[in-house]
C-alpha cells in the first residue's frame, strides 16, 4: 500500500514541517520593480565577445608560435562556437518565429530547444569539416580556440552575477 502525500495549506514545509513566516509573495508592481533592477545580458553582446576572444587568441597563437596554421586553427576553433552561437542568437531574438513564440512560454521553450539543436549540429559539422577547411590543421590550436570561446559563457554569467550582487 502506498502512502499518499499532500501539500499542507497551513504554511508549513512538507519536507521539514517548519513554518516559513518570512515568506511574502511580491505584488505585480514589486515584481516589475525587481525585474527593472536586474541586469540583462544581451545574446548579441555575448556573441561579439566570443568573436573578439577568438580573434585575439588567433593573433596571439600565430605570433607566439610563429605559425599561420596555428592562427587559422585557433580562429576556426573559435568560429566553430561563435558562428552557431550567432545563428542561435538570431533565431531566438530576431527571427519572425521568435516574435510568434514569445507570447507562449511552451512555444518559446520549444524554440529554444530547436535553436540549441541547430547550434550543436552546426558546431559538430564544422568540427568534422575542420581538416578539409584548414590545411594544415593544428588540432591543439583548434582545441584552444574552441575552449576559450566556450568559456566566454562562464565569464558572461560571472559578470552578470557580480552586477546583480552590486545592484542589491
Amino acid at each position: 500500500m502506498t502512502q499518499g502525500h499532500s501539500i499542507p495549506t497551513d504554511g508549513t514545509d512538507p519536507e521539514d514541517g517548519v513554518q516559513d513566516s518570512d515568506f511574502k509573495p511580491l505584488t505585480p508592481e514589486q515584481a516589475q520593480q525587481w525585474r527593472i533592477g536586474q541586469p540583462v545580458l544581451s545574446l548579441w553582446r555575448l556573441v561579439l565577445v566570443q568573436w573578439l576572444v577568438g580573434l585575439v587568441a588567433s593573433i596571439a597563437g600565430g605570433l607566439l608560435w610563429q605559425s599561420p596554421s596555428v592562427a587559422w586553427s585557433v580562429l576556426y576553433g573559435a568560429a566553430a562556437v561563435a558562428i552557431p552561437s550567432a545563428l542561435m542568437a538570431y533565431g531566438l531574438t530576431s527571427s519572425a518565429m521568435s516574435r510568434v513564440w514569445a507570447a507562449h512560454a511552451n512555444a518559446a521553450f520549444a524554440g529554444f530547444l530547436l535553436w540549441e539543436g541547430v547550434k550543436i549540429l552546426l558546431a559538430v559539422v564544422m568540427l568534422a569539416a575542420a581538416p578539409w577547411v584548414v590545411s594544415p590543421l593544428n588540432w591543439f590550436g583548434l582545441l584552444v580556440g574552441l575552449v576559450l570561446v566556450l568559456k566566454v559563457y562562464w565569464f558572461g554569467y560571472f559578470f552578470q552575477a557580480r552586477r546583480s550582487n552590486a545592484n542589491g
